[in-house]
């Protein structure tokens, strides 16, 4: 029987078992022994992280020819426009690759609770939150892309993965969740 863990990664936390570079890892969650990362947030974001030790799923998972959809809330430096958003949608090169088309949208403040160490505050520059649908995940995708715009992102929080949303799952914590929850 495979295990599938939803785990809340909170900033800072690597997403491997092993601490490096002065980031700690996951290792003092107390997850299973046989579970691993379906993927990874970088230390710098938060959020959805799901761990199992069903590497045939993780496969199936990660495979940019399955398009499993992941979604970000990204609080971005800036009143973020219309004609931003329209790039993102579209596809935007990053690294010499143009991303796929996306789903990309203006929100409220998601009201998340602050993050340790804080986002900088510039009093002068507002910022703006996007909520982002990608079926790819190259690395630090996101933060590229609205750098690519004109829109550097601050803070980076993935909400969901397939039908699997991070809810109110606090940060530090983890749940049990069926593969079905997933896709």
């Amino acid at each position: 029987m495979f295990q599938y863990i939803a785990f809340n990664k909170p900033f800072g936390i690597l997403s491997q078992f092993t601490s490096e570079g002065g980031h700690e890892g996951l290792k003092s969650f107390g997850f299973p022994e046989c579970v691993y990362p379906a993927g990874r947030l970088d230390h710098d974001s938060e959020g959805l992280l799901l761990l199992t030790d069903d590497g045939r799923f993780v496969k199936k998972l990660l495979s940019p020819s399955f398009g499993h959809e992941r979604g970000y809330y990204a609080q971005v430096e800036g009143e973020v426009t219309e004609e931003a958003l329209s790039k993102l949608r579209k596809g935007v090169v990053i690294g010499g690759y143009k991303t796929k088309p996306c789903r990309a949208e203006r929100i409220d403040d998601p009201l998340f609770p602050p993050r340790e160490p804080p986002v900088r505050y510039r009093k002068s520059i507002p910022t703006s939150w996007i909520s982002l649908t990608l079926t790819e995940g190259k690395n630090r995708q996101v933060r590229r892309m609205t750098a690519a715009v004109g829109f550097p992102t601050l803070r980076l929080v993935r909400v969901s993965i397939g039908r699997l949303v991070l809810g109110d799952l606090a940060s530090g914590s983890w749940k049990n969740v069926k593969r079905s929850d997933i896709l």
